[in-house]
Order: C-alpha cells, then sequence, then structure tokens
C-alpha cells in the first residue's frame, strides 16, 4: 500500500475492523517514512456471473436490470423498501455463492419470481405474467392456482411441524 501523502511503499496497519455489516474491513494504517496516518477498506471482489440469454448469447449481469422489473412488478403494492432491498440482497448473494461464471438468464428469472412470491403474491403474478409472456387469461388462472397449490403446500408443512410440539406438551 502506497502512502497518499508521500507515496512511500511502505505501510504498517495499526487497527483492523469489520465496516459496512461485516463485508469489508477497515484498516486504520500508517507510513513508515512520514508517520502519516489514513484508513483503508478492503472488501473481497466476487465477479457475478455472465447471463447465457434463450439465443445463446451471452451478457453480463446487470442488477439494475433486475431491480428495475420487480420495481416494475411492485407498483404500489405494500412491500417496504426495506423488505425489497433484503430480497434482492438475498437474490445477488444466491448468485454469487453458486460459483458459476456463466448462468441461463431462465434461472435468473425462476429466482426472481421466488422472492417476488414471498414478498407480495399479486407482484408475482404481475411479474410472471410478464416473464412467461401470458397470451390469454387462462394463462394468468394457471399461475393463480399454482401460486394457491404452492401457497397451500407450504402451509400444510408449517401446520405439521407443530403437531410434535404439541403431542409432547401432554
Amino acid at each position: 500500500m502506497h502512502c497518499p501523502f508521500c507515496s512511500h511503499e511502505e505501510t504498517k496497519v495499526i487497527d483492523s475492523r469489520l465496516a459496512g455489516e461485516g463485508r469489508q474491513i477497515r484498516r486504520r494504517r500508517q507510513c513508515l517514512d512520514c508517520n502519516e496516518r489514513f484508513t483503508t477498506f478492503e472488501s473481497a471482489e466476487l465477479v457475478m456471473p455472465r447471463l447465457i440469454k434463450s439465443d445463446n448469447s451471452r451478457q453480463p449481469f446487470d442488477e439494475s436490470k433486475i431491480r428495475n422489473s420487480m420495481v416494475r412488478a411492485l407498483e404500489k403494492r405494500p412491500v417496504s423498501a426495506d423488505d425489497f432491498e433484503q430480497a434482492i440482497g438475498r437474490l445477488i448473494h444466491k448468485l454469487r455463492t453458486m460459483g458459476e461464471r456463466e448462468l441461463p438468464s431462465r434461472l435468473i428469472g425462476e429466482m426472481v419470481m421466488e422472492e417476488l412470491r414471498d414478498l407480495d403474491e399479486v407482484a408475482y403474478v404481475r411479474f410472471a405474467s410478464v416473464y412467461r409472456s401470458f397470451q390469454d387469461i387462462t394463462e394468468f388462472e394457471d399461475e393463480i392456482k399454482r401460486l394457491q397449490d404452492i401457497t397451500d403446500a407450504s402451509a400444510a408443512r408449517e401446520q405439521m411441524s407443530l403437531l410434535p410440539e404439541l403431542l409432547g406438551k401432554k
């Protein structure tokens, strides 16, 4: 690390702490030549995967496209900005931790729909209608039926998990 004051090549680390919700390390440094102190921030550089489109072309990942499409689906829906940002964060985290250099864009669309389903069912159907190119009302009905089946199945799983707890109390 070069000193920003005198450009000397050697500095020493005086203090290190976590910063940015644990995603960065804040280091307090001192120049070994001029003794000036300065702060640096260190973070991991994680490369997002490239997207393989349906026509087999490749594109770099663009978070703003996902963000904009989710905002459009959530327009005028009762979802807080914090919940939205957490959903985006979960999605980005999943993509980074997959460790793949390239992913089909279709998979990312499905991941977006999964996050939207958890946030707001109306937004989910809105996004699905554009993403899956619904042509008529029966396709909307089919998607709503599929959503109801998923919701009913997850509610049944939650109810089943309560049974052992209730049996243990008697």
